[in-house]
């Protein structure tokens, strides 16, 4: 297997993935995980109330989530404003904006081999141009603060003084807003929480639904970051991918020796059993199904 280091670098779902490789577990984990078969349900299941703890409990949600009522509400107000059903933005940090996250699926059949996932072309389809487009509030290094730093927005394509994030509002109009962030502040837990939360609110003035996700490093030690993201996530009633959870059955648990980049092989070539215990393959997989299942269910 190629590894490759890349600062930000996929993803397993209902009847989706399925990993058989049995590995040992970095210290930094906990000594058994079992990883938990995503749960799909009707659009208009409710979560179940007082009975999740998001801060002890993270770890057992599905990698795909239930959409609820109040979701597909933003997500249909948005298109009411003028949001465009056919674009969903990035937003984060290298996990995000390298190319090779989703930037294959722009880019024609030839690119990529679905195998038993023939049912995610639909998607493919519909969000073409998202894929491979980095997006202006995505970018290496990019964290909560930085995606409001002017300074750092794209200068031929934003105005005097706007934020990366005002900028790709309004140049993409997106209906969905896929956010990856987290491991470069894993130091900086507060500034993470603060940051993310003036990015929901500032993506749901718009009435652009954010989907949310985990982060697969443990750079912290003791998942904090991680679960602030669920603790956002559930208080703000947020769809939220749980990439954790994906990569947990991998060699190494989908993380190259630094515990920090994720393991990369090739082509995203999901009918290829090699290519599939790579991380990459699995965040690119599970992110196709997170987007299918939000934007079907959104839709109805």
């Amino acid at each position: 297997m190629l590894v490759v280091a890349c600062h930000a670098q996929p993803a397993l779902t209902t009847q989706n993935i399925s990993i058989t490789t049995t590995v040992g577990v970095p210290s930094t984990t906990p000594t058994e995980i079992t990883p938990v078969t995503p749960v799909i349900t009707s659009p208009s299941t409710s979560l179940p109330v007082n009975t999740f703890d998001c801060n002890q409990d993270w770890q057992s949600l599905p990698i795909i989530p239930v959409v609820t009522d109040s979701e597909r509400a933003i997500y249909q107000q948005g298109i009411m404003a003028g949001n465009d059903p056919r674009a969903f933005s990035k937003i984060g940090d290298g996990e995000i904006s390298t190319g090779w996250f989703l930037a294959d699926f722009d880019l024609g059949a030839g690119h990529y081999d679905l195998g038993a996932y023939q049912n995610l072309q639909a998607v493919i389809d519909n969000f073409q141009g998202s894929y491979g487009r980095t997006g202006i509030a995505a970018g290496r290094r990019f964290n909560t603060e930085r995606v409001f730093d002017h300074w750092r927005a794209d200068h031929t394509l934003c105005n005097a003084g706007e934020t990366p994030l005002a900028c790709e509002i309004r140049n993409h109009k997106p209906a969905l807003a896929l956010l990856s962030l987290g491991t470069n502040q894993v130091y900086q837990p507060l500034d993470f929480e603060a940051g993310l939360r003036r990015i929901l609110d500032a993506l749901l003035a718009e009435h652009i639904l954010p989907i949310l996700s985990t982060k697969g490093d443990n750079l912290e030690g003791d998942y904090l970051i991680n679960r602030k993201i669920v603790c956002v996530a559930q208080e703000y009633q947020l769809p939220l991918w749980n990439f954790w959870a994906s990569i947990q059955p991998l060699p190494n648990h989908g993380l190259q020796p630094d515990l920090e980049h994720l393991t990369y092989y090739g082509a995203n070539n999901f009918n290829d059993p090699a290519t599939m215990e790579s991380a990459w393959a699995v965040r690119n997989l599970t992110a196709l199904q997170v987007l299918d299942h939000v934007w079907r269910a959104v839709t109805k």
